[in-house]
């Protein structure tokens, strides 16, 4: 099945994660031309909460990315899905590990939620295996690996339960599609090529993670740290044109 065309740099979605508003808006401004959008995590939620994306949408006009990853009992998220249903974002997580019930609730309740509001609901995204994580430490866990496998199956069951799609790593992007052809892959753990991997175990550069097969990607601070965001992005949006 062939995949939907996205402009190159509309891939890419700038991980805010910041607990200052006014600095993550300047920062989107600044970036704006080369990106798809924008992620809303938990330091910038925890700090502002609904407000923030709401501003965010008002001020840049982009898709947003609300990744608070909800993982609670199925009436809990449904709830909490249907809250943050109203505020117009493009994408809602919550974590695979939750269970097919709770993925499915999680569905109804943004759905009922942004239609409250007049709105488009946000497609719920899956958080399969963190990409901070490798085969050690989903053993520690006591977890069945290895991890490409573990992602396979939490994928698996987010299809079953009615998600729009997941959130993995781009190793495991081939595999995710045989069980989840239609879903939307977003992708962190993004770094180009030189970049520091800091605390992210599972990564591939902008253009390799595409050449796999990624929808979306999250892209923080190679961008957000860089000397000159604006250029780091103009160079990622180059070389995904490139590719």
């Amino acid at each position: 099945m062939s995949r939907p065309h996205i402009e190159p740099h509309r891939r890419v979605f700038v991980a805010l994660d910041t607990p200052d508003a006014d600095g993550a808006c300047a920062l989107a401004a600044a970036v704006a031309p080369s990106v798809g959008g924008y992620k809303i995590g938990l330091e910038l939620f925890s700090s502002h909460g609904p407000a923030v994306v709401r501003r965010m949408a008002e001020e840049t006009g982009r898709p947003l990315f609300v990744d608070l990853k909800l993982h609670d009992i199925p009436n809990t998220v449904a709830k909490a899905a249907a809250a943050l249903g109203h505020l117009g974002a493009g994408f809602l997580t919550v974590h695979a590990l939750g269970g097919e019930a709770m993925i499915a609730r999680a569905v109804e309740g943004a759905r009922e939620g942004a239609a409250a509001a007049g709105l488009e609901p946000p497609a719920i995204l899956a958080v399969t295996v963190l990409t901070s994580h490798d085969d050690a430490d989903l053993e520690r866990l006591g977890l069945a690996g290895p991890c490409e496998s573990a992602v396979c199956r939490l994928a698996e069951s987010a299809a079953r339960a009615g998600a729009q799609g997941v959130v993995c790593s781009a190793l495991e992007i081939e595999m995710v599609r045989e069980v989840f052809p239609e879903g939307v892959l977003m992708v962190p753990g993004i770094r180009p090529a030189g970049a520091a991997l800091d605390d992210q175990s599972r990564v591939a550069t902008p253009a390799g993670a595409v050449a796999r097969g990624a929808d979306h990607l999250v892209i923080g601070r190679p961008i957000t740290r860089a000397d000159e965001p604006r250029a780091a992005a103009e160079a990622i949006a180059r070389e995904l044109a490139e590719a």
